[in-house]
């Protein structure tokens, strides 16, 4: 599996990072080709269920995900969504983790992006490190683009 973790620090209390980057149909906007569609009613929970489908026409695969753990801030500012992957061609896991920005002397967040995932067929030895970077530089826009409040 390509384990990669990104880190961001902003501006924005806790619970505002939060719900920027657990409104799942958001994340459209931020990765190109790709169309969420969050398959429960909401609000996100445990049990909630999307997919990211990526391609053009037929060409493309679906990214089914479920929330495994959802635990938003809460008093301490924290909070913790684990998303299982559950797919025929991307497995593995997500977790996003929100709390209060540590070390400096303004209000905000820090927030932890860490991501386990493998392409069916493609042999980890060989192909992990490329995942890994592209995961890094995907969800690194991602965050950036959710956290900047656009999409």
């Amino acid at each position: 599996m390509a384990l990669f973790v990104i880190e961001r620090t902003t501006a924005l209390p806790p619970a505002e990072a939060w719900r920027r980057l657990t409104t799942w149909e958001r994340h459209s906007a931020t990765v190109p080709l790709t169309r969420i569609e969050v398959l429960t009613p909401p609000p996100s929970g445990v049990g909630t269920a999307f997919v990211a489908r990526t391609g053009v026409g037929r060409a493309g695969f679906a990214d089914p995900m479920r929330v495994e753990v959802w635990q938003p801030p809460g008093g301490d500012g924290h909070g913790r969504c684990r998303l299982v992957k559950t797919g025929r061609v991307v497995v593995g896991w997500a977790e996003i983790e929100v709390g209060p920005a540590a070390g400096t002397t303004r209000a905000g967040s820090r927030v932890c992006w860490r991501e386990d995932l493998r392409v069916r067929g493609l042999p980890g030895a060989l192909f992990d490190p490329v995942t890994s970077l592209a995961g890094r530089m995907v969800f690194g826009r991602v965050l950036d683009t959710l956290l900047a409040g656009r999409p």
